[in-house]
């Protein structure tokens, strides 16, 4: 691949993370809050294997059929919103008394990891994105696959680092504010999650043309 066009796509890319939390990054933020950083690179792990799979699929020409579907592109977005919201009211609505051992079972890896990767599995979004944004930076008169593998990765390295960004100030909030105020904690935990929720909703219904 040739530096320019590598050292562009860097630039994209760094672009399009410079930019407000969106769904992906509130739900790190909540989950390094509660649980702290290190148990909340579970919920990271999660995200990017969701992502590995995404740019599978863009690659092999699923984008097309989610970006013709509005009905399956409907239905991938408001499964994804739904399963947020619930997350966010049960932290939200939960009694002190709860706090501790709720805690303790949602601090589980694989619970997690699942939350991460169904969160952002079920951003249809995502598999369109990927399925735009490489095209631009690939040669077509050399091999294609070392290139989407490049362009792969750097993205996923890059992701992981902002995951982590956030993590580490959404924990640091949590340090401030005391990890043993459970209330407190799962009230602003469920609010992020369900303000994360409410950003995918807020986009268009209909997939992208």
């Amino acid at each position: 691949m040739n530096s320019e066009i590598y050292l562009l796509y860097l630039a994209a890319v760094a672009v399009f993370f410079a930019t407000p939390p969106d769904t992906s990054q509130l739900l790190i933020i909540s989950n390094a809050m509660k649980h702290g950083l290190r148990r909340s690179l579970w919920v990271i792990a999660g995200d990017l294997g969701a992502n590995v799979i995404q740019m599978t699929a863009a690659a092999f020409g699923l984008a097309a059929v989610i970006a013709t579907s509005a009905q399956a592109f409907g239905l991938i977005k408001w499964f994804g919103v739904a399963y947020l919201v619930w997350i966010g009211l049960r932290l939200v609505l939960s009694n002190k008394g709860q706090g501790a051992a709720q805690a303790a079972h949602s601090a589980h890896p694989a619970r997690l990891f699942r939350m991460g990767f169904v969160t952002s599995m079920t951003n249809p979004y995502a598999v369109v994105f990927f399925a735009a944004l490489f095209p631009q930076f690939i040669d077509p008169t050399v091999a294609v696959l070392p290139q989407l593998l490049i362009l792969g990765a750097t993205y996923l390295a890059l992701d992981g680092v902002t995951l982590m960004a956030w993590g580490w100030a959404g924990d640091r909030v949590a340090a401030r504010l005391g990890r043993t105020s459970f209330a407190l904690i799962n009230r602003v935990s469920g609010g992020l999650m369900i303000g994360a929720a409410i950003l995918l909703g807020l986009r268009d219904v209909a997939p992208p043309r």
